[in-house]
C-alpha cells in the first residue's frame, strides 16, 4: 500500500469535475479508472490502495517488435554490388555465362586476360587483401594447438592432436579492409548490368 495525502472536500470536488470530463473524452483514462470502480463496487478496494497497485500488479513484459525481414536482393545487396562491379570492369558475368567449350584455347585465353585485368582492378580498388600465413607455398609450417580452423584448413593425413608439421600448399587470403562505395536505396541491386541499346 502507498500512503496517500488526505483530500479536502474542495479537492475532491475539483478531482471529480476533472475526471468527469476526462472519462468522457479520454478513452485511455477511462480504461484506467474502470478497474477502480469495479473493485469499489465489489468491496475490494481497501483504504489507501493506489491505482497503480490495483491496476498494474506485475507489469506485463513487452515483447520487442519483430525485425522486418528484408527481401533477398536487399539482404545481399553488397554481394550483388561487388558482382556488378566485376561485370562492369571485367565482364565477368558475360565470361561465365558463355559456353567456352566451343572456342579454341587461344580465344579463351585472350578473353580470360581481359576478364582478369578488369576483375583484378576491382579487387585492388575496393578490398585490401593479405595472405593468412606469411610463408611461401612449399615451405614447412607448424600448426600450433588451438589454431583457428577458419584460417587454416588441414589436408592430407590428419591424425592425433596439434601441433602439426606440414608443408604450405596455399597461403590463403584474408580481407583487412572493405571500401565499397555507398549506393542509393532507390537503385535495384538485382540489376547487375543494364541492357545497352545503341540508337542509329
Amino acid at each position: 500500500m502507498t500512503d496517500q495525502p488526505s483530500l479536502s472536500f474542495f479537492a475532491r470536488f475539483w478531482l471529480a469535475f476533472v475526471c468527469f470530463w476526462r472519462i468522457w473524452f479520454d478513452q485511455a483514462f477511462a480504461q484506467a479508472v474502470f478497474p477502480l470502480r469495479e473493485a469499489d463496487k465489489a468491496g475490494k478496494l481497501p483504504a489507501g490502495t493506489s491505482p497503480s497497485e490495483l491496476t498494474s500488479g506485475k507489469p506485463e513484459p513487452v515483447a520487442p517488435p519483430e525485425p522486418v525481414a528484408l527481401p533477398p536482393e536487399r539482404e545481399h545487396a553488397p554481394a550483388l554490388q561487388l558482382l556488378s562491379m566485376l561485370q562492369r570492369e571485367g565482364r565477368l558475368i558475360d565470361f561465365l555465362q558463355e559456353d567456352v567449350a566451343a572456342f579454341p584455347d587461344a580465344d579463351v585465353g585472350a578473353a580470360a586476360r581481359i576478364v582478369h585485368e578488369g576483375c583484378r582492378k576491382v579487387v585492388r580498388q575496393y578490398l585490401a587483401l593479405e595472405p593468412v600465413l606469411p610463408q611461401t607455398e612449399g615451405e614447412p609450417v607448424n600448426v600450433p594447438p588451438g589454431f583457428d580452423a577458419q584460417r587454416i584448413r588441414l589436408t592430407g593425413n590428419v591424425a592425433g592432436q596439434p601441433p602439426y608439421d606440414g608443408a604450405l600448399k596455399h597461403h590463403g587470403w584474408v580481407t583487412t579492409a572493405v571500401k565499397f562505395p555507398s549506393t542509393s536505396a532507390a537503385l535495384d541491386p538485382r540489376v547487375l548490368a543494364p541492357a545497352e541499346v545503341e540508337l542509329p
